[in-house]
């Protein structure tokens, strides 16, 4: 949820999975051919446009379904595509469908497919299988995004190219959701066994899957009957895992890896390296998460002393390297969603933290908790700063780490922990996954903040193209805000860094999207 600088977004703009490690987006790497070090040409002798991606995120699973709206759905892009994506300002914009129009009460929307669409196996995309896309994604046992389909009631399909979706709620954020973070559509006739798509992924996006070695290695190549493949200039992607980013920087300096995601820590041996370093916009933040269900932080000066003690600054200086950015809220500075009336809410101020804690009956290194987190370095990070910064007001934190850290999170058993999430295209989606009182991100479910309710049912009421959309959203922001189960702390930057024979990116925020974009002229 991060840019190297504040994102300047225009008035318009998803139970998935927590998708809730710290997420660095996925490593883009392009193969270079003769050329010295990073600068070498990207296309090779047959004028090929190889893009070699090496990831940290490399996905687990490869049926959408199953796979959810974290981090790896960016790479799932690459074979399916969705009913709208997003553009550079984060506004919804068409895909799949080339239109999509409501009733006038605002409870169906019905989604304008294109003509003569093809899944790669051959099976017509059509209406239908549209249909079939979404009821799979609500029934399928292993499901991860059943969750964020909730107010679509019923699908039928009108035709070969009219989707009517029912809703149960007034929901004019529906096509916002159904982007490629929720709704990435598979081939119904591959979809029919689903462990069998988990391995062989069809879709109809820009490449096919010519091979895969689960967890290691898939190779690509250009879909020729994509619906905008004249605006694709790659020709063929070998997406690899690679888990150590140290030996990232020297693989983009030698030229056997052309693009990558870095932590921030690689920066400037990067630039140093003659590489193009940049942060691609996004939604990644950062949280301490309580429960209020659960002693001490039922007592409400606990949880504002928390708030106060919660220094901001020192996560980006130490962990971003000055990439990331603070931030008490999950959306950027500039997005449409982010309120700037509360931006300075519970200002960092360790002595009244301690004030508040006396207040509440409790001495110094009285408060003893355990810290659970999920196994990643970087969470490892979080938490000893977290650790220290509570300690210096008198809570006492002892981490642990988890391997199954998701089992007592969702099961709500944790009175403290930590997490980071990559957002979601529906600002609306994103509030309510943090702050409802069914939010799979809200630690302290079955609480809500009062007037959240109201605020986020009259964003879902209010056409993304209204005059008063922007201060209905950031209403609702800043009612969520009130919620004492969420600290947020700081944005995590997607960092990148390219070979210069690979063109810019569109800034999307959030994504990784490869129209238009060239590797050394192709």
């Amino acid at each position: 949820m991060t840019s190297a600088r504040p994102l300047r977004f225009a008035r318009r703009s998803r139970r998935g999975a927590l998708s809730g490690t710290l997420l660095l987006l996925a490593a883009l790497v392009l193969g270079a051919c003769a050329g010295s070090g990073g600068s070498g040409a990207s296309t090779s002798a047959g004028g090929s446009a190889t893009l070699k991606w090496a990831s940290s995120y490399f996905p687990t699973h490869w049926d959408p379904v199953v796979s959810g709206s974290g981090a790896q759905f960016r790479q799932l892009a690459l074979v399916y595509a969705s009913l709208t994506r997003t553009d550079a300002k984060g506004n919804v914009a068409p895909d799949l469908a080339e239109s999509w129009t409501y009733n006038a009460a605002g409870d169906q929307v019905t989604f304008h497919l294109r003509p003569s669409l093809r899944f790669s196996d051959g099976t017509p995309l059509d209406a239908a299988a549209v249909k079939a896309a979404i009821e799979r994604a609500k029934t399928q046992k292993d499901s991860a995004l059943f969750g964020d389909l909730t107010s679509i009631k019923t699908v039928t399909a009108s035709g070969a190219r009219d989707v009517v979706l029912q809703l149960s709620q007034v929901d004019h954020q529906i096509p916002l959701l159904l982007g490629e973070r929720v709704l990435q559509v598979a081939s119904p006739k591959a979809a029919a066994d689903p462990a069998a798509l988990d391995q062989k992924p069809i879709g109809a996006g820009p490449f096919v899957v010519t091979q895969l070695i689960p967890g290691t290695k898939a190779v690509l190549t250009k879909n020729p009957n994509y619906w905008d493949a004249a605006n694709i200039h790659i020709d063929k992607v070998e997406l690899t895992s690679a888990s150590d980013p140290t030996t990232i920087v020297s693989g983009l300096q030698t030229g056997v890896y052309n693009f990558a995601d870095i932590p921030p820590s690689q920066a400037k041996a990067a630039k140093g390296a003659g590489l193009d370093v940049f942060v691609q916009p996004g939604f990644n933040a950062n949280n301490i998460s309580l429960n209020i269900n659960k002693a001490p932080f039922t007592n409400p000066k606990v949880v504002d002393a928390v708030r106060y003690a919660t220094n901001r600054q020192e996560f980006v200086d130490k962990l971003t390297f000055g990439y990331g950015h603070p931030t008490n809220q999950p959306f950027p500075q500039g997005y449409v969603a982010y309120d700037p009336a509360s931006a300075n809410l519970y200002p960092y101020d360790p002595a009244k933290a301690k004030q508040l804690l006396a207040e509440a009956g409790y001495q110094p290194g009285q408060i003893k908790l355990d810290l659970v987190i999920a196994s990643s370095a970087a969470y490892s990070s979080t938490a000893e700063i977290v650790q220290s910064q509570l300690k210096a007001v008198g809570i006492d934190l002892t981490i642990k780490i988890d391997k199954n850290w998701t089992t007592p999170f969702f099961a709500k058993d944790l009175p403290i922990t930590l997490y980071g999430t990559t957002g979601r295209d529906s600002a609306a989606q994103t509030l309510t996954a943090h702050f409802g009182p069914n939010g799979p991100l809200n630690l302290s479910s079955p609480y809500e903040p009062a007037g959240f309710e109201a605020a986020i049912a009259k964003v879902r009421e209010t056409p993304l193209d209204a005059p008063n959309y922007a201060q209905v959203l950031r209403e609702a922001t800043r009612a969520g805000l009130q919620s004492k189960a969420l600290v947020f702390t700081f944005e995590q930057p997607n960092l990148f860094a390219k070979n210069k024979a690979i063109s810019a990116l569109p800034a999307n925020p959030g994504h990784i999207d490869w129209t238009g974009v060239t590797i050394g002229g192709s």
